[in-house]
C-alpha cells in the first residue's frame, strides 16, 4: 500500500486563549480572547486590554468576529477577569497586535479614511511627485546602461 502523509491544517481554529478581533457591532474594531467555548457559534470573551478601549466579558457569536494569529497559550477555560488580565499582559498582547501588519493596515485605512478633501489633494501631489523623482532615476540608470 501506498503511505499517505497527513498535514494539518493551518487554518486559526476557535480555541481557548485564541485573540479575536470584533468586525461589527458595539466592540468593532477592538480586540478580546476567547475564555469559553458555549456552543459552535458562541464564544465568551473578555477583553482587558489597556490600549484599546475594554471590552466587558460577555456571550459573541462567531460570526461578529474574526479570529487572529495571536494566542495565549495555557489559558485555563473559564479563566477569571484577573488571570485573563495577567495573560495578556505577560504574553504581550497589545503590543504584538500594534506590530502586525494587519493593524497598521487597519489603520491606514483608518487615516485615509478620515483625510479632508484637501488632504486627498496633497495626497495626490506626493504620489506624483514621487513617481516623477523614480522615473527620472530609471531613466538615468537606463541612460548609463545604454552607454
Amino acid at each position: 500500500m501506498a503511505e499517505i502523509e497527513i498535514h494539518a491544517s493551518q487554518w486559526r481554529l476557535v480555541e481557548v486563549g485564541r485573540i479575536v478581533l470584533f468586525t461589527h457591532g458595539l466592540y468593532a474594531g477592538r480586540l478580546a480572547v476567547i475564555v469559553e467555548i458555549i456552543d459552535h457559534k458562541r464564544i465568551l470573551i473578555d477583553g482587558p486590554s489597556k490600549t484599546l478601549p475594554a471590552v466587558p466579558r460577555q456571550s459573541a457569536p462567531l460570526n461578529n468576529l474574526i479570529l487572529t494569529p495571536i494566542v495565549i497559550p495555557k489559558l485555563p477555560r473559564a479563566a477569571g477577569r484577573g488571570a485573563v488580565a495577567k495573560a495578556w499582559e505577560k504574553e504581550g498582547v497589545d503590543q504584538k497586535w500594534a506590530e502586525s501588519a494587519w493593524a497598521r493596515r487597519r489603520e491606514q485605512r483608518e487615516k485615509r479614511r478620515n483625510l479632508s478633501d484637501f488632504d486627498r489633494f496633497k495626497v495626490l501631489r506626493l504620489k506624483k511627485q514621487t513617481r516623477f523623482e523614480v522615473r527620472k532615476a530609471h531613466a538615468k540608470v537606463r541612460a548609463a546602461a545604454k552607454s
